[in-house]
C-alpha cells in the first residue's frame, strides 16, 4: 500500500491528546461561545430599559452599603476601606459565578449539547466569558470609587489607623500587575468550570452542596472585611489570635483576590499570594485534564 493511501492512526478516545484537541477546537470556535455568552446577558435583561447597567448599579449599591456598615462597626476610614470592599466584591462575583454557574454549565446547555456538534469545552468557555463580561461591567464601579477616593489611596496609607499595622504603598505603576493577575484568575475559572461541571453533570447533588459551601467560603474570605482588621484585632488580643490568621490564609480564594485587588487599590502584596495561585493553577488544570480525558465523551449521555 502506498504512503498516500495509508490510514492515519486513530487517536484513542481516552487520551490527553484528545483532551487537548477538544480545548483547541473550542478556542477556534471563540465566535460561537462569545456570541452565546453575550446572548445570555441580553436575554437576562431583554425587557429592561437600561439593560446590563443594572449589573453595575447592583454592585455599586452593595459595595456602598457594606462599606458604610463596616466602617461604622469597626471604626475604619471608609475612604480606604470602600475601595478594598468594592474590588473584593467584583472579584468575588467572578469567582462565585465560575464555581456556582460552572457546576451547572453542562446541565444548563443540555439542548445545545445534544443538537450542536461542538466540543464540550465550548460551554465552559461560554460560562467563563459571561463572567468576564459581568466583571467588565462591574469595573465601572471601581473606576467611580477610584475617582472619588483617589486622594486617600494614591499615597501611603493604613486601612486600620493603629500603630504597627500595615503601611500600604498607595497607587503606582504596580497597578499593571492586575493584568497578568486577571489572566491567572480567568485560567483558574476555566478549569473550575470544566472540573465541577463534569462532576456535577454526573452527580446532580453536587450543585446544591456547592451553593451551600460557597456561602461559608464568602465569609471566610476578606471581602466584607480586611485582613488588616484581623491583624489589628490580634494585636489587641495577644497570642492565640494568630492561629486564626493562619487558618484564614489557608483559603486559596483569599490569595486569588489579593493578586488582583492589591495592585488596584495600592496595597502591599506578598509573593506568597502568587506562589499559592500558581500552585492551584497547575494542580487544578491537571485534575481538569484528567477528568476531560476520561469523561469528556460521556457528558452528552449524562445530561
Amino acid at each position: 500500500m502506498s504512503a498516500s493511501t495509508e490510514m492515519t492512526p486513530l487517536v484513542p478516545p481516552k487520551s490527553f491528546r484528545r483532551a487537548f484537541q477538544d480545548l483547541l477546537s473550542a478556542l477556534r470556535a471563540r465566535e460561537l461561545w462569545a456570541h452565546l455568552a453575550w446572548q445570555d446577558i441580553k436575554q437576562r435583561y431583554r425587557r429592561s430599559t437600561i439593560g446590563p447597567l443594572w449589573i453595575t448599579i447592583g454592585m455599586a449599591v452593595t459595595a456602598l452599603a457594606l462599606g458604610v456598615v463596616n466602617s461604622a462597626l469597626f471604626g475604619t476610614s471608609i475612604s480606604t476601606l470602600l475601595p478594598s470592599i468594592t474590588t473584593g466584591l467584583i472579584l468575588w462575583n467572578f469567582i462565585n459565578g465560575c464555581i456556582v454557574e460552572g457546576s451547572e454549565t453542562f446541565i444548563a446547555n443540555e439542548g445545545l449539547i445534544k443538537q450542536l456538534p461542538a466540543p464540550v469545552t465550548v460551554y465552559a468557555f461560554r460560562t467563563v466569558w459571561r463572567q468576564v463580561l459581568y466583571f467588565a461591567h462591574n469595573m465601572g464601579v471601581y473606576v467611580l470609587v477610584l475617582v472619588v477616593f483617589f486622594g486617600s489611596i494614591s499615597h501611603p496609607y493604613h486601612v486600620v489607623d493603629r500603630p504597627g499595622t500595615v503601611l500600604h504603598p498607595g497607587l503606582g505603576w504596580g497597578m499593571l500587575m492586575a493584568l497578568p493577575a486577571l489572566l491567572v484568575i480567568m485560567l483558574n475559572g476555566t478549569w473550575v468550570v470544566l472540573l465541577f461541571g463534569v462532576i456535577a453533570t454526573r452527580f446532580r447533588d453536587v450543585p446544591p452542596v456547592i451553593q451551600s459551601f460557597i456561602t461559608m467560603l464568602f465569609y471566610a474570605t476578606p471581602i466584607m472585611w480586611s485582613m488588616d482588621q484581623v491583624l489589628a484585632a490580634n494585636q489587641d488580643n495577644a497570642g492565640p489570635g494568630s492561629v486564626g490568621v493562619d487558618v484564614l490564609k489557608l483559603n486559596p480564594i483569599y490569595h486569588f483576590v489579593e493578586i488582583i485587588r492589591a495592585p488596584l487599590v495600592g496595597q502591599a502584596q506578598s509573593w506568597t499570594h502568587w506562589v499559592v495561585a500558581g500552585g492551584v493553577t497547575v494542580v487544578g488544570w491537571a485534575l481538569a485534564l484528567i477528568v476531560l480525558r476520561n469523561y469528556r465523551a460521556r457528558v452528552a449521555y449524562w445530561v
